[in-house]
């Protein structure tokens, strides 16, 4: 016959029952524990790598920005080194061509007696450059000079004389003729700025000569 449960038993065994929970309770909270320190790592290492890869990517970004400077400072210390050799290239020809300028044109019966290297004038909104005058009493011719005549640059001339009587107004009841000299000259460039009435100068042994044939018409400005 079994023994009847008393108090005590029950007291005893609610004893055992509360260390079991707080022995469960402790577990708990030492893996909660446990598990929250694994988080804080895990966290403090993202901000970590974070950190590491920001600081990596401003090094990238400001490794970028002293090469593009330099690229930068290299294109415009080439740029302006390759301006100031057609600069002066463009000197030399109008050196080459513009002693020659008188006896060139008035073997085409154009009776020019005074040249004038670079003209320029800065009037009404207008700003032109002409990189050599030939003029007599009532006629002027404007000589356009290049290292390499191109097509644009012939193209650019044209748009010049047609404004040109409005940059020098007292030349405006003068007839005005065009030419063009370049040491090399494109291909077929020759031929277009001789069809737009232009003269074409060319370099020929020590000096220049204008190639343009005796059945050439001169266009008037």
């Amino acid at each position: 016959m079994s023994q009847p449960i008393t108090i005590e038993d029950i007291y005893k065994l609610f004893e055992k029952t509360n260390e079991k929970f707080e022995q469960s309770r402790q577990e708990y909270d030492r893996r909660a524990a446990e598990a929250k320190d694994e988080a804080d790592r895990r966290a403090a290492e993202a901000d970590r790598r974070a950190a590491e890869y920001d600081r990596r990517a401003a090094e990238a970004k400001d490794e970028a920005d002293r090469r593009l400077a330099d690229l930068e400072k290299t294109v415009a210390n080439t740029s302006r080194a390759v301006d100031s050799l057609t600069t002066r290239w463009g000197r030399f020809v109008e050196e080459l061509v513009e002693p020659a300028v008188i006896s060139l044109f008035r073997g085409k019966g154009i009776d020019v007696k005074e040249t004038y290297s670079r003209a320029r004038v800065k009037r009404q909104r207008i700003a032109m450059e002409i990189d050599i005058l030939a003029v007599d009493e009532t006629e002027v011719v404007l000589v356009e000079c290049k290292s390499r005549l191109s097509k644009d640059d012939v193209n650019e001339f044209l748009e010049k004389l047609s404004r040109f009587k409005q940059a020098f107004p007292h030349y405006k009841n003068y007839q005005a003729y065009g030419a063009v000299a370049g040491i090399e000259i494109d291909e077929g460039v020759d031929r277009y700025a001789y069809k737009q009435g232009l003269f074409v100068i060319k370099p020929s042994g020590e000096t220049v000569e204008i190639i343009n044939d005796s059945g050439f018409e001169p266009k008037l400005w």
